[in-house]
């Protein structure tokens, strides 16, 4: 049984990666807004990545994966954006990240083939009205990854995933009705929303000793939308 921490694991991709995991491993998943209870090899921890200092006393000594799953979409044109806008998404989703892996580091550089995933978004590496905020931020995640999956290689593997829209809490204003979700479907080449699921399931593959020949890596789990033209 391997040990893995999943920070934002009550919620969205988080929290369906957590259930992934929690079927045959030992978890620890963090929570901020959206308390869960403890549940079979699934704990729950409170966990505030904006706050100066975190407290992961409860992990073990030794782990084997971890997941940075906090994100956000605040979506508006450029010139509304304030700098502080820019500021705080870049604390969380690029800041916290960086802050996550400096404590672990002991303890992942301890366990048994270890892997860090990280997650992204098809909007770094296509052009979107209105994703200034988050292709910022999520353009500074791909390039940790590369960067750490150079410099911690060959002890710890450090990939990415980049959905396209994920039917995720995060998303619900975008698809809170029918109408929407349907016109955000048809744009996909697979004619569907991603579900939690859909991500989930690729990152844990990626924190898996299945995938231990991949380091690096940016992967577009997004129904063919960042490649294909329908």
């Amino acid at each position: 049984m391997r040990n893995y921490l999943v920070v934002g694991g009550s919620s969205g991709i988080g929290e369906a990666l957590t259930e992934i995991l929690g079927q045959s491993h030992r978890v620890y998943a963090t929570y901020n807004s959206h308390q869960k209870s403890n549940d079979g090899n699934v704990s729950y921890h409170p966990l505030n990545v904006l706050s100066d200092t975190f407290d992961l006393s409860f992990l073990p000594e030794k782990l084997d994966g971890v997941a940075y799953c906090p994100g956000s979409i605040l979506l508006k044109p450029f010139h509304r954006f304030k700098d502080e806008d820019f500021m705080e998404d870049y604390k969380l989703q690029a800041l916290g990240a960086v802050k996550t892996v400096r404590q672990v580091l002991p303890m992942i550089k301890s366990g048994d083939h270890p892997s860090i995933v990280f997650f992204s978004t098809i909007a770094v590496q296509r052009g979107f009205n209105f994703h200034s905020l988050v292709s910022m931020s999520k353009g500074a995640i791909e390039g940790l990854t590369r960067s750490l999956a150079a410099e911690l290689s060959p002890t710890i593997r450090i990939n990415a995933v980049a959905p396209a829209l994920t039917d995720t809490p995060l998303a619900a204003k975008l698809l809170n009705t029918p109408e929407k979700s349907a016109a955000h479907a048809e744009k996909n080449p697979l004619k569907k929303v991603g579900t939690p699921q859909d991500i989930a399931a690729t990152a844990a593959y990626l924190l898996s000793p299945q995938s231990g020949w991949i380091t690096g890596q940016i992967f577009h789990v997004d129904g063919g939308f960042s490649s294909i033209i329908k």
